[in-house]
């Protein structure tokens, strides 16, 4: 009898920097029995520093520059949507993440968004 194997969770991570934490997360999905893989990073901005580790890992990457969308946080939200669905994502791990999302966005991914930043913003 052979033993069925569950298909992993497919995680995007969100970032605005170094990605630290995201680096442990991508560390942490290379073992075996890991219930994940990170397939995506996106970044709100595009010098953010863990995009060339998540690159060099072979991860797919995008860049979902805020500033263009001063004026209209849904459209920054339904760009960082149409990312999500195009990679076909199971999972949202906001890791140092530093925008804040609509109550709309967080709705639409509830119970598969994770939020692992150590500090709460307002």
């Amino acid at each position: 009898m052979t033993e069925q194997r569950a298909e992993k969770l497919r995680v995007a991570v969100l970032i605005s920097g170094r990605g630290s934490n995201m680096v442990a997360l991508i560390e942490a999905a290379k073992a075996a029995d890991y219930p994940a893989a990170v397939v995506l990073v996106i970044s709100n901005n595009p010098d953010a520093a863990g995009l060339s580790y998540a690159r060099g890992a072979g991860i797919a990457i995008a860049v979902v520059d805020h500033r263009p969308f001063r004026e209209n946080r849904g459209a920054f939200e339904q760009a960082l949507d149409a990312q999500l669905q195009a990679h076909r994502i199971d999972l949202v791990c906001l890791a140092g993440f530093m925008r804040l999302l609509t109550a709309d966005f967080v709705r639409r991914w509830s119970g598969r968004m994770l939020n692992i930043h150590p500090a709460l913003l307002p």
